[in-house]
């Protein structure tokens, strides 16, 4: 894949929730634009580091993982402090770290609804706050988001709450840090297969499945493609796929539209299931 790197190619870039899923392609790729990677993941990430290794084009490419949880305030930033020591200040740093809990509102206690928050929301707020004192004009902040920033769905109040969130708080940090000359980006996918999603899917609600499904899914390689060309462009909101740009348009500029067919779909997966949808 070539990709046209708006101010130049990243010659160091830091990932956090680099040990699977989206944070770990994207640092696959990056390893093949020839940057040196530092990835932040909650366990040690050896198999990871030893892929990237594989992927290096230059001899002295260096890849570095270390531990770190982003809902840590103070254990992220020793991490990230250490990173910058070790490889140097990131031109790239993109928060992908995050967790799901798909149940209806009902059936999520407060413990479940503040642990989402407090990773996809606080801890992108923290990943930020430990990276900026080592940006510098010209660097790049990437925030991995989802669709249900954008717009909400059945049973992921949490989910949705804690994005919608990062959304904002991407939105705030654009205007401050463009007058650093430092970019803002957030990625706002569809389902993206990875192995969370996957396991989720074996438990997911009816009509949770079917209003994702309306939006499609794609595998995490052909996604991250998609994103990862965009960030390189510096675009602000970043979305991959047709059909999930289809469901940000509408979501955007025909909100009442996407409500009715919203309702539309959830009645009938309901009527599926021989429920009534008021019960649900």
């Amino acid at each position: 894949m070539t990709l046209h790197w708006k101010g130049g190619k990243p010659h160091c870039v830091f990932i956090s929730g680099g040990g699977s899923g989206i944070g770990r392609e994207f640092a696959h790729r990056l390893a093949q634009e020839g940057a040196d990677v530092a990835i932040f993941n909650r366990k040690p990430a050896p198999a990871v580091i030893a892929e990237l290794r594989k992927l290096a084009v230059r001899a002295d490419q260096q890849f570095k993982s270390y531990c770190a949880d982003v809902s840590d305030d103070a254990g992220l930033k020793a991490s990230i402090d250490q990173a910058v020591r070790e490889l140097g200040a990131p031109d790239l740093a993109i928060n992908s770290a995050g967790i799901q809990i798909a149940k209806p509102f009902g059936e999520l206690p407060s413990s479940e609804f503040n642990q989402v928050i407090h990773i996809n929301l606080i801890g992108s707020r923290n990943f930020a706050a430990a990276v900026l004192p080592h940006l510098r004009a010209g660097t790049h902040l990437v925030f991995v988001a989802s669709l249900a920033s954008l717009v909400g769905t059945y049973a992921y109040a949490a989910y949705c709450a804690s994005k919608f969130g990062v959304m904002g708080l991407a939105s705030a940090l654009r205007i401050e840090l463009k007058l650093q000359g430092i970019d803002v980006s957030i990625c706002c996918p569809g389902e993206i297969i990875t192995p969370l999603v996957h396991e989720e899917r074996k438990t997911l609600h009816p009509i949770s499945a079917a209003l994702k499904d309306f939006a499609g899914h794609q595998e995490v390689e052909v996604a991250c493609a998609q994103m990862l060309r965009q960030i390189a462009r510096r675009k602000f909101e970043i979305v991959d796929g047709f059909m999930p740009r289809v469901t940000a348009w509408l979501a955007r500029y025909l909100p009442g539209a996407t409500r009715t067919v919203a309702d539309a779909i959830a009645r009938g997966a309901a009527k599926k299931m021989g429920a009534d949808f008021k019960s649900i």
